[in-house]
């Protein structure tokens, strides 16, 4: 009987790792369609948004900018702002690739599709929303010798913080390396698979930095979101940890959002 009972409980933990995460439809539902909701609304904001006046552009002077963002004050490229979407959109490859490839994650193939989906809403409604409420003009908007005055004062290029390339890339590759880190914890793979997921959005950053897309805070706020974003969505989901992190959406007056609080112990 003993035998019996050692070898049983030797099954559970074995099996165990490989199912770590849990969805429900009443849990992430109402998550993902506040997310979906609230991307429409920056959506509907940021194609709202005016463009500059002459008088306005005037005052789009190097000395306006913060002096840790004036690296790339003036920088402008068509070019690299095309060729930045390559790594972008790769980028959303990866978690799908991992399903494919690893059999542990193809195991859990319906929640790991639930939570990549609920990272990229959170992710977006938070950038959309900073995008269509927050005026700050690109670094392209500082480049009287680089960009004409129509590029300048496009609404588009009234939109740069926060980076939203940057943003949404971190959030998947670190989707991806956080749920290859919890269902392979044996890998030897693992800090090849951590330092694709950190390398990808930096790339996308600097080429977005280059382009005059983004400024470097914009760069780093987004990392940051993203990358918090595809990390805690998993973590959140883990069945011995689900009461650690508490998600929300928020409609105020002056903000509007998700809310993302996670319990340290």
């Amino acid at each position: 009987m003993n035998s019996i009972r050692s070898n049983s409980v030797t099954t559970i933990e074995q099996e165990s790792p490989r199912h770590p995460y849990k969805t429900s439809f009443k849990k992430d539902a109402p998550i993902i369609a506040a997310g979906i909701g609230l991307t429409y609304l920056g959506n509907t904001l940021i194609k709202n948004k005016d463009p500059l006046t002459l008088a306005e552009l005037a005052t789009r002077t190097k000395d306006k900018v913060p002096f840790f963002d004036r690296g790339n004050v003036g920088f402008f490229s068509e070019n690299v702002d095309r060729d930045s979407y390559i790594p972008f959109l790769g980028s959303f490859a990866m978690p799908l690739a991992m399903i494919v490839l690893n059999k542990n994650e193809s195991r859990n193939a319906s929640h790991i599709l639930v939570m990549y989906i609920e990272s990229l809403s959170i992710t977006s409604s938070l950038f959309t929303l900073a995008a269509g409420t927050i005026h700050r003009s690109r670094p392209l908007v500082y480049a009287p010798s680089e960009a004409s005055q129509e590029e300048r004062i496009k609404a588009k290029n009234q939109r740069s913080f926060f980076a939203g390339h940057t943003a949404a890339t971190a959030s998947a590759t670190f989707f991806a390396a956080k749920v290859f880190h919890d269902l392979n914890p044996d890998s030897k793979a693992k800090p090849f698979v951590w330092a694709v997921a950190a390398t990808l959005p930096a790339i996308v950053g600097y080429m977005r930095y280059k382009g005059g897309l983004h400024f470097l805070s914009d760069n780093l706020l987004g990392y940051a979101i993203g990358a918090a974003s595809g990390i805690l969505i998993p973590e959140w989901h883990k069945n011995k940890n689900n009461n650690d992190l508490s998600i929300s959406p928020f409609i105020g007056k002056k903000f509007k959002g998700m809310s993302l609080v996670y319990n340290i112990k």
